[in-house]
């Protein structure tokens, strides 16, 4: 490139002073330098920019002209500086993030709406998806973040350990449950259960552990996402083992949490790719996820 943007810099800067020496003094260097400078740039682009009347620098016809777009080109740049500024100020654009299902419910959008307060300027392109998609969507760039509510293990992917939890038992109010403190899991398959999936991770953990203490099931319902299970758990088909994250909020009135004495753990992760860097806006939102997780444990 012949005129290049130091070039620009030193052009411009004489054409609003008029003179070498005033030049210098906006763009803080010596006279020389600006001479020196204006003479190469005059020397690669092939023709005169300023005509020498009187100890003075007049803009040739070319000059005027060039000044035009070189004007134009110098305030989009001054924007651009003002938009990187503010960047180091606050962080702004889109985040794409995807979760476990069961976190939409009560545990993700309280980071959102803080996300929102803090930052009204931020775009977020949220969806949920399973555990087993998402390594496809964090390396496919669907995703820059994700929040698993089941460990995540891929040479390919970063994961932090964010807060604890553990599995539930849901009643609707007036059950024979509901006023236990806690219930074991032989207590809670006498009732109608409603179960997640063997073919799923929540339902392979939940088996587990019906193996492990030795307690005979049978679903009367097999479900594959924790709002389902709510739902019928409030309708009275019979009592569900859920994520504790899935029902800690107030968004299902007519149930009540019975913990569970045998511990079934889970963990809450951040994903995210190890080969693409993390933007401001990702350490912004993980900040205020890790502030609730905190409170939310």
């Amino acid at each position: 490139m012949k005129f290049k943007l130091r070039h620009m810099e030193v052009f411009r800067a004489v054409m609003l002073t008029g003179s070498t020496n005033g030049a210098a003094q906006l763009l803080f260097v010596s006279q020389p330098a600006v001479s020196r400078l204006l003479a190469y740039t005059e020397q690669s682009l092939g023709f005169k920019l300023f005509e020498r009347e009187k100890g003075k620098l007049v803009p040739t016809a070319e000059a005027r002209l060039l000044f035009l777009e070189v004007d134009a080109l110098y305030e989009r740049a001054v924007q651009v500086d003002d938009f990187a500024r503010q960047l180091a100020a606050r962080p702004q654009g889109v985040l794409s993030l995807c979760t476990s299902p069961s976190l939409a419910l009560n545990f993700i959008p309280p980071v959102v709406a803080r996300l929102r307060e803090t930052w009204p300027q931020v775009r977020l392109r949220y969806h949920t998806t399973l555990i087993s998609d998402m390594p496809g969507e964090l390396l496919a760039r669907k995703a820059e973040l994700a929040v698993a509510v089941l460990p995540l293990e891929n040479p390919n992917l970063s994961t932090e350990p964010l807060v604890a939890g553990r599995m539930v038992c849901i009643v609707p109010e007036g059950h024979a449950l509901a006023s236990r403190r806690s219930a074991s899991l032989a207590d809670i398959a006498t009732h109608p259960l409603i179960l997640y999936s063997r073919h799923i991770p929540f339902g392979q953990l939940v088996c587990g552990a019906l193996q492990h203490a030795g307690v005979p099931w049978e679903p009367v319902v097999d479900i594959e996402r924790a709002e389902n299970a709510c739902a019928l758990v409030r309708a009275g088909v019979g009592v569900a083992i859920v994520d504790e994250f899935s029902v800690g909020g107030p968004g299902w009135p007519g149930i009540r949490v019975v913990p569970i004495e045998e511990h079934i753990p889970l963990t809450l992760s951040i994903v995210r790719s190890r080969y693409e860097p993390m933007s401001r806006l990702a350490q912004a939102f993980i900040e205020l996820l890790k502030a609730h997780a905190a409170r939310w444990a």
